[in-house]
């Protein structure tokens, strides 16, 4: 078993922990957790959020393919094709592919979401897969590939992707 497989399965054995450690509340141990928790039991957006996490810190390349390494949209589509999508590396054609999402609102775990180009907010220079949605605020977190970081989860609620936010696209089926 290679270490990144061994590191999603550990990854999604300690997200279904803790979705059920939050359900059960802390005063008492759920009767569940003896028994490890399957990667097939969980929604396929937390499975692409778990193996798409077993990247975090993975160092970003401009036109990189992964898995040592990854642009933006490289990313995105190596995640993807794990499950069997066959999404295109290059985050101006992903904006065509799937289903339009038509309000951040609407938003998905598993969705993926386009930023503008630094120099020009009107054309597609940046893709992330969203993690998590906040339904009141309209806010969400989202994993990518970021020039500065690497791998990173960030929130949307930065001054710098809430000015360059241009849309989402779902690939997965609708939860």
């Amino acid at each position: 078993m290679t270490s990144r497989w061994k590191a999603y399965l550990l990854g999604a054995l300690l997200f279904f922990c803790a979705a059920s450690w939050s359900r059960t509340g802390a005063q008492e141990r759920p009767e569940d957790v003896s028994e490890p928790a399957q990667a097939d039991t969980l929604a396929l957006s937390d499975q692409v959020i778990a193996y798409a996490r077993s990247f975090l810190g993975t160092p970003y390349k401009l036109g990189a393919a992964g898995p040592s390494r990854f642009d933006c949209s490289s990313y995105t589509s190596y995640v993807f094709r794990h499950f069997g999508y066959d999404i295109t590396a290059y985050s101006a054609v992903q904006f065509r592919e799937g289903r339009a999402v038509e309000s951040y609102r609407d938003l998905q775990k598993g969705d993926l979401v386009f930023f503008g180009k630094r120099g020009s907010v009107r054309n597609i220079g940046h893709v992330g897969i969203v993690v998590s949605i906040d339904k009141e605020s309209g806010g969400f977190t989202f994993i990518h590939a970021s020039v500065s970081g690497g791998v990173v989860e960030q929130s949307f609620n930065h001054p710098y992707f809430m000015m360059r936010y241009m849309g989402a696209r779902r690939i997965l089926p609708d939860e």
